[in-house]
């Protein structure tokens, strides 16, 4: 059976991306000590590789495709096909941003005020193609690791990832500017893209992964209401596009469904209720395809 290679992201995204994979239909189980994690998708052979590295396999071909974050195909300079975006993080379904950050001492205010000065980062070539586009000449130096330790000691400021900024402010750094944003992406091998087998693999794929996300916070009611009451409750429901309405066995009752934000829940079922409306079931949802 042909298979498609499949750079699975290990580390931030890796605990984010199973569940997502588990809401798209497709069960993925890591070892302990595997980089080879197995699926319950026979068409599909996924690696367990660091975010940082997928994008330069991907481009040579030793995976198929696999998912990544935007900054990492910024960062590698890599050609390869953009499946699709992927709203999501580790932490939520936004997306992340590298940030120019300082302590909170500094009297660094704006990208400018860097000259001369020492930055680290993951992410060399970003930061140094972002000073560029400002005018700026600085120390660019690679961090290993613990970024948010090195001011003011080792470094002037630092360009780190954040989702939330917590990690920052317990470090007494303040975040100046956002150099980029980066949301998870789908990519392909261009040669792989080519070939229309794993294309349509990578099609179907995308269209699992995104319903998926577009489920996210998305719950489905259903509820029964009088003819008489119709109007009214039909003036209460969002909805995707419009309410299914199925007339009931019973004379002068339907049975209506929607697709809702479950933050509105608990406003909308009691004032469903006082509108007329019986036997409503909430229901959580895996997929929403648009």
């Amino acid at each position: 059976m042909p298979q498609l290679r499949l750079g699975f992201p290990k580390g931030s995204l890796q605990e984010s991306t199973t569940e997502l994979f588990r809401k798209a239909g497709i069960k993925v189980a890591v070892g302990e000590r595997s980089y080879i994690p197995t699926c319950d998708d026979d068409e599909l052979s996924l690696r367990l590789i660091r975010s940082q590295e997928i994008p330069r396999y991907v481009e040579e071909g030793v995976l198929d495709a696999g998912l990544t974050g935007y900054d990492w195909i910024v960062e590698t300079s890599v050609r390869v096909h953009e499946v699709c975006e992927l709203q999501y993080a580790k932490a939520g379904y936004r997306p992340v941003r590298w940030v120019l950050a300082v302590p909170e001492t500094s009297r660094v205010r704006r990208v400018k005020d860097l000259r001369g000065k020492r930055i680290a980062t993951e992410v060399v070539h970003v930061v140094k193609r972002y000073l560029a586009k400002h005018r700026v000449r600085a120390e660019v130096e690679f961090s290993w690791g613990a970024t948010e330790a090195k001011p003011p000691e080792l470094v002037d400021a630092i360009v780190e990832l954040t989702e939330t900024g917590s990690s920052l402010r317990a470090n007494h750094l303040r975040i100046v500017e956002t150099v980029l944003e980066s949301t998870t992406r789908f990519i392909a091998n261009r040669a792989a893209w080519r070939v229309p087998w794993k294309r349509h693999k990578m099609e179907n794929l995308a269209i699992l992964l995104r319903g998926a996300l577009a489920a996210e916070g998305m719950v489905g009611l259903k509820l029964n209401v009088a003819d008489r009451s119709l109007k009214g409750v039909l003036r209460l429901l969002p909805a995707l596009k419009r309410p299914t309405i199925s007339p009931l066995a019973v004379r002068g009752w339907s049975a209506i469904e929607v697709v809702i934000e479950e933050q509105t829940v608990k406003q909308l079922i009691p004032a469903l209720k006082r509108a007329g409306a019986q036997g409503i079931i909430e229901y959580p949802l895996n997929k929403v395809i648009p």
